[in-house]
């Protein structure tokens, strides 16, 4: 099965056993779109899964290069055929490896913007798939929310963009990994489904070795209060 965002967009194979396109990616690549760090040419994806953001991306900018690093095989192999499939495959590379082994792996200061979507859920909790691969894209398995900010750290050059969505919930940890590893958040915008619901999603953006100052954006609601999609949702998936 291929799944594609809009007519003539990019498309994404489907395989058991690997999450499959999904909201809170599109809605990370859409908010790296408003950032002055899309407009440099080297980006990391940590965790990369199928290759979802790695290609949302690099789709439209013909100047961006991005490595995709992703632990299990399997998601390894379909980002990289899904690159191909956009015709993305110059641009993009996909690394099967452990980004917990990030210092033989990657160089140090050679990305201007990293993103991630990090597994949500703290070991032990959480209701996770019973299959243990999709699992491991949801809990902290194998890799915690530390993890992805130290490896981002050690990526990322100074005064280079970190980005990456999560749940509100997680806030504290969040601010509290980003600052370990030298980051200071600079953009936050939370996710809702519709206006009165609470946020279940957060969009965050730090700069590494950043001053603080912290810009709270406008919610970026999902739905109308009738369930119909918000227009700024139509914009995201151009319908």
């Amino acid at each position: 099965m291929i799944d594609t965002l809009w007519h003539g967009g990019p498309r994404f194979k489907d395989l058991s056993g690997v999450f499959r396109l999904g909201t809170d990616s599109v809605l990370l690549a859409y908010f790296a779109e408003h950032s002055a760090a899309i407009k440099q040419t080297k980006a990391a994806d940590l965790g990369c899964g199928s290759g979802i953001i790695s290609i949302l991306l690099a789709w439209e900018r013909p100047h961006l290069h991005v490595d995709g690093i992703e632990l299990q095989a399997d998601a390894a192999r379909l980002a990289a055929e899904n690159a191909e499939l956009c015709g993305l495959s110059e641009r993009i590379n996909i690394t099967q490896g452990d980004i917990r082994n990030y210092k033989q792996m990657l160089i140090a200061g050679a990305y201007d913007l990293t993103i991630s979507n990090p597994p949500y859920y703290a070991k032990g909790s959480g209701k996770l798939p019973n299959d243990n691969a999709l699992a491991a894209a949801r809990a902290e398995t194998f890799c915690t929310l530390e993890n992805i900010c130290e490896a981002a750290g050690y990526i990322t050059k100074w005064g280079g963009a970190f980005m990456l969505v999560h749940k509100p919930e997680r806030l504290s940890d969040l601010f509290r990994c980003l600052s370990s590893a030298c980051f200071e958040p600079k953009r936050i915008r939370f996710v809702q489904h519709k206006s009165a619901s609470p946020p279940n999603l957060v969009l965050i953006e730090s700069r590494r070795g950043g001053k603080p100052s912290l810009n709270v954006e406008a919610p970026l609601i999902l739905a109308n209060d009738d369930g119909s999609d918000s227009d700024e949702v139509k914009r995201i998936y151009r319908r």
